[in-house]
């Protein structure tokens, strides 16, 4: 064997190494990141799949006349000023008598949740011949006890509960007494100082009507201004820097569209604050320069010939560009809008900005009603001192995720059922 041949296969041996060993990193980093997405996900679900389950306490529950100070059911006057606090407080003590300290009355009634009354009185109202009777009702169980009964065991001794309030639910639980649910609640309401009455039922209709208005703006006019540059702008110095200006607003900070916003709309126009229209219109602008470069992309992908063509067989500009390369760019223009509507569901920062964090209870009605999003509901619960809102903030985290996954699946489906190669 020559020389010559001895230093190729050495030098072949070397790439060969070099090879493997680059795959090997490449298989690392992505080992690495699923690893870690694995963590993330593992630590969310372990923290917030409680927070979709609630507990519940039966009692009997004598609905006197006299105490709830109401004579007829079907009036909804009365029972709206009934004291329904007042005849839980006696089914309270009837279950553990005895308690007659007033300090241990305060624990004792503390076991049930402040939106009990709410519960009963619903139920009174749906059927009015409860009243002046006796019946064992379940009603909501107050956080602390709530998060006592998820608990497991063996950490129940670190629970902040008093050690009588933990001797009467663990009495109320080994007589069957209590009872987990499914927490629909969370679905269903809006914001609350109580952790078992919170939802983000507010926010997610928040969410939508903020949507909406980002989706019917961003969307046809990053679309119309992509086929202008695309089709019909001259090309001068004027349009080029117009392109270079769209790729870097792509790239600025979500913050600093939150800061036009509050200067434009709010400042110049005067539009109010906390509302899904100012949230959609701020949106819009930081969604606009992603529409537009998918859109132009795509625009991009139609084949000249089928632009000329068209214009062979006497079709004018406009009518190559609507009926001929706008079908054939929609796909591309499609998931860039989906992927771009992803994104602003998941911002922050600009709506925090322009006033998007009252604390709102009420379900909002239209675009111009107070609301708050998803991701600012998320904000206001990670930073509340109690300790059950860290359950619900990472089960809000779970079903956002669950959106943003739809969604960008979504993209992906359209792209692979709408694509043509050409």
């Amino acid at each position: 064997m020559s020389e010559t041949t001895a230093k190729v296969r050495k030098s072949l041996a070397r790439r060969y190494r070099q090879e493997k060993r680059f795959q090997a990193y490449g298989i690392l980093s992505i080992g690495v990141g699923l690893l870690a997405l694995l963590i993330l996900f593992t630590d969310i679900i372990g923290k917030g799949h409680s927070a979709f389950f609630e507990h519940y306490i039966q009692l009997e529950i004598s609905l006197d006349r006299d105490v709830l100070g109401v004579d007829d059911a079907s009036d909804d006057e009365q029972l709206n000023y009934a004291n329904f606090g007042g005849v839980i407080k006696e089914a309270l003590r009837e279950r553990f008598p005895g308690v007659d300290d007033r300090q241990q009355q305060r624990q004792l009634y503390a076991l049930v949740s402040s939106g009990a009354s709410y519960n009963l009185r619903d139920e009174l109202k749906a059927d009015p011949s409860l009243l002046g009777g006796t019946r064992n009702l379940w009603l909501l169980a107050d956080d602390d006890v709530d998060l006592y009964l998820k608990t497991p065991e063996k950490k129940r001794p670190e629970a902040r509960l008093g050690d009588q309030q933990k001797q009467w639910i663990e009495d109320l639980e080994a007589a069957g007494d209590t009872e987990k649910r499914f927490n629909a609640s969370f679905f269903s309401h809006g914001d609350s100082r109580e952790p078992e009455l919170a939802g983000i039922g507010s926010a997610i209709v928040g969410s939508f009507f903020t949507m909406l208005v980002t989706l019917c703006l961003s969307f046809p006019i990053g679309v119309a201004a992509a086929i202008y540059l695309e089709e019909f702008a001259p090309r001068n110095k004027f349009t080029d820097f117009i392109e270079v200006n769209i790729n870097n607003l792509a790239a600025v900070p979500s913050i600093i569209f939150g800061l036009l916003g509050l200067a434009i709309f709010i400042n110049l126009f005067g539009l109010p604050r906390s509302v899904p229209l100012l949230g959609g219109l701020v949106l819009t602008l930081m969604t606009l320069p992603t529409i537009i470069i998918t859109s132009r992309a795509a625009i991009k992908t139609v084949p000249p010939s089928v632009r000329e063509g068209a214009l062979a067989l006497g079709a004018s500009k406009m009518q190559v560009v609507l009926h001929h390369v706008l079908p054939l760019a929609l796909p591309g223009m499609l998931t860039g809008s989906i992927i771009g509507m992803a994104q602003a569901l998941g911002e922050t920062a600009p709506l925090l900005l322009i006033g998007m964090v009252a604390f709102i209870v009420d379900i909002p009605g239209g675009p111009t009603d107070p609301a708050t999003v998803l991701p600012v509901q998320i904000y206001l619960w990670a930073d509340s001192p109690e300790q059950s809102f860290v359950a619900m903030t990472s089960a809000a985290i779970m079903v956002l995720l669950a959106f943003l996954i739809t969604m960008n699946t979504l993209a992906v489906v359209l792209r692979k059922r709408l694509e043509r190669r050409w």
